[in-house]
């Protein structure tokens, strides 16, 4: 039987609020992968904008950040900004889900809460120990509904969607069927939705651009959309106005329409950049409407991907990770605060022989787990 190899978890780019993030030394950003310091064994991790949620395979829940606090008995978490969604277990046999204020720091009553059924857990709770644990939420296990962060906090689902897969973008959602085929939903004036248009669709819609090809995962960042197919081939689309669907930008040497200062926690100031970009030279693409293909460097396959407000990672099947778009918190990896229109390979986990198995985004930040790569 084969030795199990130990894994770690890796962060870089925004700890302006002091979340966990690798060592951070009292600084606002970190510029490449840094392992982190975690009182036990982290399995899973998510990450909002001003504080991440970490979950020790002993079943604790760590914020760090703007909120600072922890809690026993959590199977899985989704942080955002609005909400934090914990599933606890009871006392006796069974979990709940609880929806918290994340500024209550896990104390007092919890704005929402819902019962589940005995046997509901967590995704890959019985995975071996060296592998991260990636939970379902904002999906809850029954995948019939979903969490989002304006009340009523709970949204049904058709039971005839027979979900795999739910990712929330800042006013898109993106859900991944069974049967390996893409839907979404929400406001759509970036063209994170995928169908073409810039309109907005008030329930899922099929993608039709992907219709007969299966795909294996899906990624929601603040206005763009990504996803995997079972081959490992990367489909991308949305708004480009920092690169992240590594098509033609503006270079970053000239003047940029919105001051990057002036971006809140989702950069919301960048609605009128992109609008004005919509007139740009042809060569420059600041919005993608629909699906298009990526080709990583070297023809690699991809296998996981994730996204933040406006950046990408990918992870391939060799264990790579590859980063693009908005870079200057260091989200990217590469060592500076640069932003790219390529997918550039984070060379941190190749000089350390290191295999990268799963990677999340934060808004402004990335989070990695690696192990050591076999000796050949």
């Amino acid at each position: 039987m084969a030795e199990k190899r130990q894994g770690a978890w890796f962060g870089f780019g925004f700890c302006g609020f002091g979340q966990a993030l690798g060592s951070g030394n009292g600084q606002h950003a970190v510029h490449s992968p840094e392992p982190l310091h975690a009182a036990d064994d982290v399995c899973q991790v998510s990450a909002s904008w001003s504080y991440t949620a970490l979950v020790t395979r002993g079943g604790r829940v760590e914020l760090s950040g703007s909120v600072s606090c922890a809690a026993d008995g959590c199977r899985d978490v989704w942080a955002s900004e609005g909400l934090l969604v914990v599933q606890r277990n009871k006392s006796g046999s069974g979990t709940e889900l609880q929806a918290w204020v994340p500024g209550s720091a896990l104390q007092g009553e919890p704005l929402w809460v819902q019962n589940l059924a005995s046997g509901a857990k967590a995704q890959g709770e019985d995975e071996p120990g060296s592998e991260p644990r990636m939970g379902t939420l904002p999906l809850l296990p029954c995948a019939r509904a979903y969490m989002t962060p304006q009340p009523p906090f709970c949204q049904p689902l058709a039971p005839e969607l027979r979900v795999r897969q739910l990712q929330l973008g800042a006013e898109h959602a993106l859900l991944l069927c069974e049967a390996g085929q893409v839907f979404s939903w929400g406001g759509g004036r970036h063209g994170q939705l995928g169908h073409g248009s810039l309109e907005a669709e008030l329930e899922p819609r099929l993608l039709e651009a992907l219709q007969g090809l299966r795909m294996a995962e899906v990624a929601a960042g603040g206005w763009h959309s990504v996803c995997v197919s079972e081959t490992g081939d990367i489909y991308i689309w949305g708004w480009n106005e920092s690169g992240q669907l590594a098509l033609p930008t503006r270079s970053g040497t000239e003047k940029k329409t919105v001051r990057e200062e002036e971006l809140n926690d989702d950069g919301l100031r960048g609605e009128e950049a992109a609008l004005a970009d919509v007139g740009a030279p042809a060569h420059f693409i600041a919005i993608q409407p629909f699906p298009a293909l990526l080709d990583l460097p070297l023809g690699s396959d991809a296998v996981k991907a994730s996204c933040g407000s406006r950046h990408t990672a990918v992870v391939t099947r060799t264990g790579e990770l590859y980063t693009w778009g908005w870079g200057k918190y260091g989200q990217l990896g590469h060592k500076d605060s640069t932003s790219s229109d390529q997918p550039c390979r984070v060379e941190y986990f190749v000089e350390r022989q290191l295999e990268v198995r799963a990677v999340t985004c934060g808004p402004w930040n990335t989070y990695v787990y690696a192990v050591e790569r076999e000796n050949i």
